[in-house]
Parts: structure tokens; C-alpha cells; sequence
């Protein structure tokens, strides 16, 4: 029997002893073994922290997410053997391309979110911030990458996905990872490592794996570790307090498998298109993975004149879903993970059928499609009724993790939104309604019990992701019950695996530091007008002050001749008592407009591609006729940008901050505007 490996310190490691035997759901044949034993737990976070840390950490935000990119492309070309190795979960096909491909598009989601950021290892986290009455004094955040090492406890249901969905936020953030899988479903873990490790893309200690046990490994962490676990809050509380966690204040991310819900709101009616899509949703949350996902909908509201209607639709639908061999076309269910699963399972639903009723499934008999009963760990769905919601409690309390739901009935909106409360915090909450303030008064009822609301309906269903997918670039996590962290989000998940510092000095100090200009920093002035420049020549910092103009009430009528633009304030002498204005004042637009007369090169074409917009605009002081205007044009930050195409211009994008003053001195407006400068043609590109 084969027996899995564990990558160690950059070197495949068989663990000593027997190992513990995994079965093939569906067949029930032991197909492997896995062990950590004899591991040194020590020597892996040591490796991590001396050796994956200060590789990636060199390594700039656009550099990291280019790595995340080519595996995402080489794990695609894997695709086939992974899916076959899959199989032996209990999964089908619709199941596994969650988990395989789901994992991948992390990866591809996470490579993109490298434009959110600088070209830097490093980043600004948020607006700077003046603390001196004469500017020379100023403070802004910044976020560095943490000089740890992320581990990932990982739950059985989702081997692969579960595991890549946070390795890309890690690696995007600049920490390696040790991945400590499931035991039960380690071996699709094990075979996708192997893939990654074989292709060469990552930095030697980028990642590790345990295939087993975890060990002492807790023992080692440090302050400069991030931990997260998936799986049962039990064990999630137990972790959460270790000793080493505790005394080195180590960040732990929890997402727990909590009782997630769905309403059906009470505007929708049998027969409807809004029914159906509830309907539907529900089948799709039980039968989904045989029920074994984090996110699935455990309970289930309806209004109570609606209850024997809800239960009898979606024992209707349930009774059609084909179960058995995932690998026979005809099959839409396949088996749970193992018979541990499912024999955790049957005693979870005694408890429950201890206040309800059981109206469809059998917990002893399945029928199935090209599988043995007697070897594959299957069950049918099963469909509760608890007519008691308020009474009998275990519904909410008691979670059976597989193809489970119970269906409880409500009177009104209130004891829908306290029904939700019941499960003490979830990862995912769903309403099916088409009223706007039923859905509104849900949202904010429910809200800070649930981690995510989807708010379904006809308008949405067609292209909805639907109530148990998580997505990269929302927060995937829930408050109380559900562990209280959150996963993924985008930025936000990038930012649990860097550390906070709030940065304070000159302007010029600061300016230096984060690599963007900041205001009242010293300008460096020479003879080369700022468009004349190529994109590598220029420098943040670099400033252009330029000639004047004396605004004129003709320019005022003429440009709202040209705009369109009559509003009173910049036409009407008569009516501006009690306004803002002593006379008819220029338009905004024609001052930024005028200001570009002044900064812009126009004596040649040059590097300047075109213009790329604007990001920041206000208008601070009025402009009367007879004022003079005067621009103090600055490069405020480079953004580098990769060629699609071999045949594209080498180019990146540059901020410049606008700043336009009057004959006083003072400013009038400020913006930033955005640029896209071309590279030298003979200097090489990334």
C-alpha cells in the first residue's frame, strides 16, 4: 500500500511506523498511508522562518502575484490526474471541479490582486496624515510582510481548495506556509504539493507539508506566525488556547463549521419564480459534496402557513437526486469522505431527530447508482421538520455535517431575523425575496451574526455563485459560533499576514520610505520638462512649477458656452446673495482644464502615452475673474505594467499630484491625475 510522504525542509519524507490507513469512499478499499511520526516540528518552522521568510519577503507585491499566476497556469495543465485521484473522495465530478478548480482560480484571483499594490515588497496601508501646524511633521501606515511562517490546519472536505484558497493569500502578503491537511483526504492534498513542488516556481521553503499528525508543531510558533484552522469549532477552541498561542499572541484565523440558514421571505409564494430559486438553492446546499461543505444550509425558515409546501417541494426534488459511483455519469450525489464521516453523521442526526421529524431519507438505506452500500461511505439526503424552533433547541445547536437540513417555521420578520440568531454565529446566511425592505431589515437584523448575506432572487439566480460559495475577494468567515476570523477578502486577507506600522518624520523622510510623494516634501526641479522623460527615468519627486494665468470673465462665459454648463453660481450676478459666492465664480472644471494648459509638454510628442484619468479631485477656494492660477506639478507614485502581448509597448502608469494656486499662494484645487508614460525601447522589461 502506498504510503504518502511529508515535505520537509525542501526533501520528501516518508514518517515512521504503520501510518493511519485511508480508505476510498466509494469502494472502501484502503488505498494509502499516512504518518508524520519522526517528524522534527521544530525544524520545519525554523526552516520556514530562516530560509521560505527572507525569499519571499524580497520579493516585490507584482513579483509574488506573477509566481501565484504561473502555478495557477501549471496546476491547470494537471488537471486530469487530479480529478482521478479525486474520484476517490466520494466526489463527482461537480464536486472536485469546486475543489480543484475552485482552489486554482485563488490562485489566478490573488496573481491580479498584485495591481491593487505597489511594486514593492511593501505597502501604504490608508491616507497619510499631517501632524505639525507647519507641515514638517507627519505620520501615514504602512504594512510589511511578517517574518513568520502561516500554518494551515485544514478541514477533509475540501483537500485542495481549502488549502490553495489561503497559500495565495500568503504567498501575495510575502510569508511561506507549513499545510498540515486532514489525514482522511491528505492524499489529494499530497499529490497537488508534489505538482507544485516539482514545477519549480516557488522559493526554496515557500511551503511544506505534514500528511499526518500535526504533533507538537503548536509547540513552536512564535510572534511572528500567523495560524488558521478549518474544522469543527470544538477543535478550533482547543487549538485556540494553546499555550504557545497564547503567549506569543499569535494571530489565529478560525473558520468553524457553523448552522448556516436560509429564509424564505414571506412575499414568495408556491408556484413562483422566487419559490423555485429557493427551491433549487436548498437542493443544491444538500446535496453539494454530499452536504460536507462549512457553508451548507443546515437550517431552514419558511413562514409557517408555507411549511408542508417548503418540505414537500424539496423532498420532491431531493427524491430525484441520483446517488452513488461519483465516476457514473447519471450521479449527482457521491459518498462522504469515509465511514468515520459517516458514522459521526448518524449520531449527530439522533440528536437531532430528538426534537424533530424525519420526512424524507432513510438513515439505514440508500438506493444507489454502480456503488455497494455495504463498502461506500453513502447516505441519502435527509429532510427534517422541527415545528418547535423556539422549544426545541438542538436544531441550533447540533450540526450534522453532511446531507442535512431541518425546516422550522416562523410567524413574522422579527422571528425570522431571531431564528437566525439561534445558531450563535455563522459563516453564511441567505434571504430569497424580492421585497427591498424585507431584505433590508434581514440584512441589519441578521447581520452581525452571519459573516455573509446572499440576498437571491429571479433578478440575481441566473448568475449568483449561490449560498455556499465562498469568493476570493469577499471575506470568508462568520463571528461566534463560526470561529470569529476571516479568510480570503482580497486586500483584506493580505493584510492578516503583514504587520501594521505607523510610520512618522518629515515629509522627505516619509516620501522615501513608501516610495509615494508626499505634500510639502522637497521637489526636484531641473531643466527637462517632466513629459519629456521616459518611464524609467522618472523619479517620484520630481517637479515642474509652472508659468501663470490670470483667469478672465470671458474665459468663465466662453467655457460654459463650450460645456453646457450654466449653472447660476458661474453665470448669474443677480442671484448669488446667500450663497457661498461674492461673484460669478469659475467652473471647477475649467480650472483643472486650465492648469493642464499650463503642465502639459506640447512642444513635441514624447514618452506621455495618453492621459489614464483622474483619481482624486477637489476644488478648495473660488476662482473669480482676475485671479492668477499657477501649477505645481509633482510625480507622486509609478505603477509598473506588464505587456500582454509581445507586440505591446513597454509602458507603466505615473501619478502626478495637481496642485493649483492662487495669486496668494494658496490652493484652489488639487488632484491626482494619471498617466501612461512609455519605457525606453532599448532598456529590457519585465
Amino acid at each position: 500500500m502506498n504510503k504518502l510522504e511529508n515535505f520537509v525542509a525542501g526533501k520528501w519524507i516518508t514518517g515512521d511506523g504503520e501510518g493511519q490507513p485511508l480508505y476510498h469512499a466509494v469502494t472502501g478499499e484502503a488505498i494509502a498511508r499516512a504518518s508524520s511520526k519522526g517528524l522534527d516540528f521544530r525544524s520545519m518552522t525554523s526552516f520556514a522562518r530562516e530560509v521560505g521568510n527572507p525569499a519571499l519577503r524580497k520579493l516585490t507585491f507584482h513579483e509574488r502575484g506573477r509566481m501565484l499566476r504561473a502555478l495557477a497556469q501549471h496546476l491547470q495543465q494537471e488537471l486530469p490526474h487530479f480529478y482521478e485521484i479525486s474520484y476517490q473522495t466520494g466526489a463527482t465530478r461537480a464536486d472536485s471541479w469546486i475543489d480543484l478548480e475552485g482552489g486554482i482560480g485563488n490562485l489566478f484571483s490573488y496573481a491580479s490582486l498584485r495591481r491593487k499594490f505597489p511594486n514593492l515588497p511593501y505597502t501604504v496601508d490608508g491616507e497619510s496624515h499631517n501632524l505639525s501646524k507647519g507641515g514638517t511633521f507627519m505620520g501615514t501606515h504602512l504594512l510589511v510582510p511578517k517574518e513568520g511562517v502561516a500554518i494551515h490546519i485544514n478541514a477533509f472536505n475540501f483537500p485542495v481548495w481549502g488549502m490553495l484558497e489561503k497559500l495565495a493569500v500568503n504567498w501575495l502578503a510575502g510569508m511561506p506556509a507549513i499545510v498540515k491537511p486532514a489525514t482522511v483526504t491528505s492524499f489529494l492534498t499530497e499529490a497537488v504539493v508534489r505538482s507544485i513542488i516539482s514545477a519549480g516556481i516557488l522559493p526554496e521553503g515557500a511551503l511544506q507539508l505534514i500528511c499526518g499528525s500535526a504533533g507538537d508543531l503548536l509547540d513552536h510558533v512564535q510572534s511572528q506566525d500567523v495560524v488558521t484552522f478549518t474544522g469543527s469549532a470544538a477543535t478550533g477552541l482547543k487549538l485556540k488556547s494553546h499555550p504557545a498561542i497564547l503567549r506569543e499572541s499569535v494571530p489565529f484565523n478560525m473558520e468553524a463549521d457553523s448552522l448556516n440558514c436560509i429564509v424564505l421571505g414571506q412575499d414568495v409564494e408556491p408556484g413562483t419564480a422566487d419559490w423555485d430559486v429557493f427551491i433549487k438553492e436548498v437542493r443544491k446546499e444538500m446535496t453539494v459534496k454530499a452536504g460536507q461543505k462549512c457553508t451548507a444550509i443546515r437550517r431552514i425558515f419558511v413562514p409557517e402557513a408555507k411549511l408542508e409546501a417548503a418540505w414537500q417541494s424539496i423532498a420532491g426534488v431531493l427524491q430525484q437526486t441520483t446517488i452513488g459511483n461519483p465516476k457514473n455519469e447519471k450521479v449527482r450525489m457521491g459518498a462522504l469522505a469515509g465511514q468515520t464521516q459517516k458514522a459521526e453523521l448518524l449520531d449527530q442526526v439522533n440528536k437531532l431527530l430528538a426534537a424533530s421529524q424525519l420526512v424524507h431519507g432513510s438513515l439505514d438505506s440508500v438506493e444507489l447508482i454502480d456503488a455497494d452500500p455495504a463498502k461506500g461511505a453513502f447516505i441519502s439526503p435527509l429532510l427534517l421538520v422541527n415545528d418547535q424552533p423556539f422549544r426545541q433547541t438542538a436544531s441550533h445547536e447540533v450540526e450534522a455535517f453532511g446531507p442535512v437540513s431541518t425546516i422550522m417555521p416562523y410567524k413574522n420578520a422579527e422571528e425570522a431575523v431571531a431564528l437566525s440568531r439561534m445558531g450563535k454565529g455563522s459563516l453564511v446566511s441567505s434571504i430569497v425575496t424580492s421585497d427591498p425592505v424585507l431584505a433590508r431589515n434581514y440584512v441589519l437584523g441578521a447581520g452581525p451574526w452571519h459573516g455573509r448575506i446572499l440576498v437571491l432572487n429571479q433578478a440575481c439566480a441566473r448568475e449568483s455563485t449561490g449560498h455556499g460559495s465562498p469568493l476570493p475577494l469577499l471575506v470568508h468567515g462568520g463571528p461566534g459560533r463560526a470561529g470569529g476570523g476571516e479568510e480570503m477578502g482580497g486586500i483584506r486577507g493580505v493584510k492578516h499576514y503583514m504587520q501594521r506600522i505607523a510610520v512618522q518624520g518629515s515629509p522627505d523622510m516619509i516620501t522615501a520610505i513608501t516610495q509615494t510623494y508626499q505634500p510639502g516634501a522637497t521637489g526636484r526641479f531641473d531643466r527637462v520638462h517632466p513629459f519629456r522623460k521616459y518611464f524609467e527615468e522618472l523619479e517620484v519627486g520630481d517637479q515642474l512649477l509652472t508659468g501663470k494665468r490670470t483667469v478672465t470673465e470671458a474665459d468663465i462665459v466662453n467655457f460654459g458656452n463650450l460645456s453646457w454648463d450654466h449653472f447660476y453660481a458661474h453665470t448669474d450676478h443677480t442671484s448669488l446673495e446667500g450663497t457661498l459666492f461674492e461673484k460669478p465664480v469659475a467652473h471647477g472644471y475649467f480650472v483643472l482644464s486650465a492648469a493642464a494648459g499650463l503642465f502639459v509638454d506640447s512642444s513635441a510628442k514624447g514618452p506621455v502615452l495618453l492621459n489614464y484619468g483622474i483619481d482624486e479631485l477637489r476644488f478648495v477656494k473660488p476662482v473669480y475673474a482676475g485671479s492668477t492660477i499657477q501649477v505645481r506639478f509633482t510625480c507622486k507614485e509609478k505603477i509598473e505594467q506588464e505587456k500582454k502581448l509581445d507586440t505591446d509597448l513597454p509602458k507603466g502608469i505615473v501619478k502626478w499630484m495637481v496642485e493649483v494656486m492662487d495669486e496668494t499662494g494658496e490652493q484652489v484645487a488639487i488632484a491626482t491625475i494619471l498617466t501612461m508614460v512609455q519605457k525606453r525601447l532599448d532598456e529590457p522589461t519585465k
